[in-house]
C-alpha cells in the first residue's frame, strides 16, 4: 500500500518501486511505470520529509526497500572489518552517505563508503559526497543485476574511485570490481580465501565475515 510522505501529494510503495509522485497521480511500479521526470530540488525536497532513503537517477527517484537482517549483518561487518583495517587519511562511512555521480545524475546510498582525504561535495548537493576511493554494495534479490550492472557503470564514472566490493546474499561470495590503470578488473573470491582490496589496501576473511549468518 501507498504510503503518504508529505502534505503535498508525494507518496511510495515499500517493494522499491518509483516513489515521488504527484498528488494526481497514483504509485507506479518501476517495471511498468512510464517514467515521470523529477528535478534534483524535488528529490532533495521528498528527502527532506521522506520515511524511507531514496535514490535519484536522471529524473527518476527510487525507494529502497528495507533489508533483511542477513542484510544488516553483512554491512554493519563490512563496515567493522574496513574500520579496523584502513588508516588515515581514509575514512569508513556508512549508508547514511549519500554518493553523487555528477557525470550519470545518479545520487545513491551504498551500504558502506570509503573516502581518502577530504570528503568533496558536488555543487547541487551539500550532503553528498563525490570522492569515494571504495563503495561496497550488499546485494539482495531485488536489487543484484542493477547493482552488478548498471549501478556499477554509474559507479565507474567517479574519477576517485578505486574499487567496488560486492558481498552477496545468496553464499559466500565477495566480488571485488577494481581500477587498473584505465580498465576494470574483477576477481571473486569464496569461503576459505581472503578478498583483496587494492585501495585502501585491505582484505577481508570470506567465511569470517560471513559466519553465523543465516543467507536468503
Amino acid at each position: 500500500m501507498a504510503r503518504r510522505l508529505d502534505a503535498f501529494g508525494w507518496e511510495a510503495h515499500r517493494g522499491g518501486a518509483l516513489v515521488a509522485l504527484p498528488r494526481a497521480c497514483y504509485a507506479l511500479t518501476v517495471t511498468s511505470a512510464r517514467r515521470l521526470h523529477f528535478s534534483y530540488e524535488d528529490y532533495l525536497q521528498a528527502l527532506r520529509v521522506s520515511e524511507l532513503k531514496l535514490e535519484y537517477c536522471d529524473g527518476v527517484i527510487y525507494a529502497m526497500a528495507g533489508g533483511t537482517i542477513a542484510h544488516a549483518q553483512l554491512s554493519a561487518r563490512m563496515i567493522r572489518f574496513l574500520g579496523n583495517a584502513v588508516q588515515a587519511p581514509c575514512e569508513v562511512f556508512s549508508s547514511d552517505l549519500k554518493v553523487r555521480v555528477e557525470a550519470t545524475d545518479l545520487s545513491a546510498f551504498p551500504d558502506a563508503s570509503v573516502v581518502r582525504g577530504e570528503v568533496e561535495a558536488p555543487a547541487v548537493d551539500a550532503h553528498a559526497v563525490s570522492n569515494p576511493s571504495l563503495l561496497v554494495e550488499v546485494t539482495s534479490r531485488s536489487t543484484e543485476d542493477y547493482d552488478r550492472g548498471d549501478k556499477l557503470s554509474h559507479y565507474k564514472q567517479l574519477p576517485s574511485l578505486m574499487a567496488v566490493v560486492f558481498v552477496s546474499h545468496r553464499h559466500r561470495r565477495v566480488t571485488v570490481v577494481s581500477r587498473v590503470d584505465a580498465r576494470w578488473e574483477e576477481h571473486d573470491y569464496r569461503g576459505g580465501e581472503r578478498a583483496v582490496i587494492p585501495s585502501p589496501a585491505c582484505t577481508v576473511d570470506v567465511d569470517a565475515l560471513y559466519q553465523g549468518i543465516a543467507l536468503d
